[in-house]
């Protein structure tokens, strides 16, 4: 999910709000709320939680990381600023000890959750062991950098002892296992947020818990709808550099690239899904009609076809360097209305670590070397080999895999196509039981360091479910690798920017994924927005606090 590595952690204990004051923040916010205007939203996938101790996608993210404050946020900005960490919840940047290991903040005072509760410094903690009891997907980060975090997930302790708190003084100190250079940027996660202690330990994605942030999510309609309503308490306890919302958000699912093209160019509904791809069909008329509330705006994302390395065929090399050479990359980028950027590399343009090399395969750009690559799969063996390819089944990532489809059976292999629906498909073919051989897939930076992007292939990714390495990639120079690159500090980045890039074409030449191109988001609207004041986050999507009428 889609900054910079700098985090700025902070401190003291939530103190409860005198009643008065609770009272008068009630019914103001309250009386804001009912008069703000409401904005539709459409999305084209629905998010796979709203709980945000579960959700780990875009569309997800967009609705927590403004309703779910953690210790630090992204700054509300625009261009490479937007990537900026922020304190939030905390008051300050943390003190890092220990050599790295030791991180001590303080929590802000007088905060309140959306229902009125007190925020305290253990509610921090509480916030971690429920993410962890409800699986979150990216769980990994916790577990494999904060000291006790994996022993609590197993159940062989009752409490992270790596985590201590003190709700006096508001003190949060976090032990870790090793250094590590991204650390500051999990604290950001939506999923790392502080929660009452008495929510309960189940998914509540369709009845979100309390959050602190300029929003809160309510009207949950699964898988079709939901609102972001503005929050009545923020505005009284407002956090420097974190806007107080002034629209309510109705967020609703339109699959059909389509419809949903049409809904915004007639305004029916006022924002399109910057995850999704407005119909080529219709990006002319939307060009000549009112560019004034269409642009393009560039993510550091890959779109990819993994390639399952512990199964036929893909367990070869000579197969999977085949489809890299035999892959017309702009064909892909047509089906995509003309807003990919195409690519080899598997660390997307604009990340520290992409490559200047020229792509082994050729020109990313020109004609693929199909003959190279029926030679390859001749001298693999591996011709006829039965390939399913997974797909999603909206539009165009339908597209892209009923394209390379076609590209595999000119190889010689026996394809067919398994779709399933946009909200299950990354939850199925991250189950290693059922052994997807290879099928679409993309990421969108979490935070602005190489280290996420490899976490998809390194071997503490391959999990029995919520597995992030589908292509389930084990090797040993990539694991030593990480070790020695992911302690880094992000704002040292640059001094191992070589590095990255060496690791980067390495894998390439492994051919370990088959990627294709990076993405750029639309930034298309109904004509009552004010556009010049609208913001996208490139982690999450819209910044629903940016969102302003005429």
């Amino acid at each position: 999910m889609s900054k910079t590595l700098r985090v700025l952690l902070g401190a003291t204990v939530a103190v409860a709000l005198g009643t008065a004051a609770t009272v008068w923040a009630s019914a103001a916010g309250a009386a804001h709320t009912a008069t703000a205007p409401t904005v539709t939203l459409l999305y084209g996938t629905a998010p796979d939680y709203l709980d945000p101790s579960e959700s780990y996608t875009t569309q997800g993210g967009e609705a927590d990381w403004i309703s779910y404050l953690g210790l630090y946020t992204y700054a509300h900005k625009s261009g490479a600023a937007s990537g900026d960490l922020i304190p939030a919840l905390a008051t300050a940047q943390p003190v890092i000890s220990g050599g790295g290991k030791t991180y001590t903040m303080t929590l802000r005072k007088n905060l309140v959750y959306s229902n009125g509760a007190a925020v305290v410094a253990s509610d921090f903690t509480f916030g971690i062991e429920r993410s962890l009891k409800l699986n979150w997907g990216g769980d990994g980060f916790y577990t494999g950098n904060i000291v006790g975090a994996a022993a609590y997930a197993a159940g062989k302790a009752s409490t992270i002892s790596g985590i201590t708190t003190n709700n006096s003084t508001g003190q949060i100190v976090i032990h870790l296992l090793a250094p590590y250079g991204a650390f500051e940027n999990i604290l950001a996660f939506p999923s790392s947020c502080l929660l009452p202690s008495n929510t309960p330990m189940k998914s509540l994605t369709n009845d979100p818990p309390p959050g602190v942030g300029p929003y809160e999510i309510k009207d949950v309609v699964p898988d079709k709808s939901w609102l972001g309503e503005i929050n009545p308490y923020y505005a009284k306890e407002a956090i420097p550099g974190i806007p107080v919302a002034s629209v309510n958000v109705q967020a609703k699912v339109e699959s059909d690239t389509t419809t949903e093209t049409e809904d915004v160019l007639n305004n029916t509904a006022d924002l399109f899904d910057t995850g999704d791809q407005i119909a080529p069909p219709l990006l002319a008329q939307i060009k000549s009609q009112d560019s004034s509330r269409y642009s393009t705006v560039p993510v550091v994302q890959n779109f990819y076809f993994f390639l399952n390395t512990t199964t036929k065929p893909f367990n070869s090399q000579d197969v999977r360097e085949a489809v890299n050479y035999a892959l017309d990359r702009r064909a892909l980028n047509r089906l995509d209305g003309g807003n990919l950027i195409p690519g080899c590399y598997f660390l997307p343009v604009g990340m520290v670590g992409h490559p200047t090399k020229p792509c082994p395969y050729g020109n990313p750009d020109a004609a693929p070397d199909l003959a190279k690559a029926k030679a390859l799969v001749a001298a693999s063996g591996d011709a006829g080999t039965a390939i399913t390819v997974w797909s999603e089944e909206r539009s165009p990532r339908n597209l892209f895999c009923t394209y390379y489809a076609s590209v595999l059976t000119s190889l010689g292999f026996k394809v067919t196509i398994k779709s399933i629906s946009d909200s299950e498909y990354f939850p199925t073919v991250g189950n290693l039981k059922l052994e997807p051989q290879t099928g679409f897939a993309d990421w969108d930076e979490d935070f602005p360091n190489p280290i996420d992007f490899y976490l998809l292939l390194s071997k503490a990714g391959i999990q029995p479910t919520n597995n992030e390495n589908f292509s389930q990639v084990d090797d040993p120079k990539i694991e030593n690798a990480i070790t020695q690159l992911g302690p880094i500090p992000s704002s040292k980045l640059s001094t191992v920017a070589n590095d990255w890039q060496q690791l980067d074409y390495y894998t390439a030449q492994k051919a370990y994924e088959l990627v294709f191109g990076y993405q750029t988001w639309p930034k298309f609207t109904s004509t009552r927005i004010d556009y010049s004041a609208l913001l996208v986050q490139p982690s999450y999507g819209w910044d629903w606090t940016s969102i302003k009428l005429k």
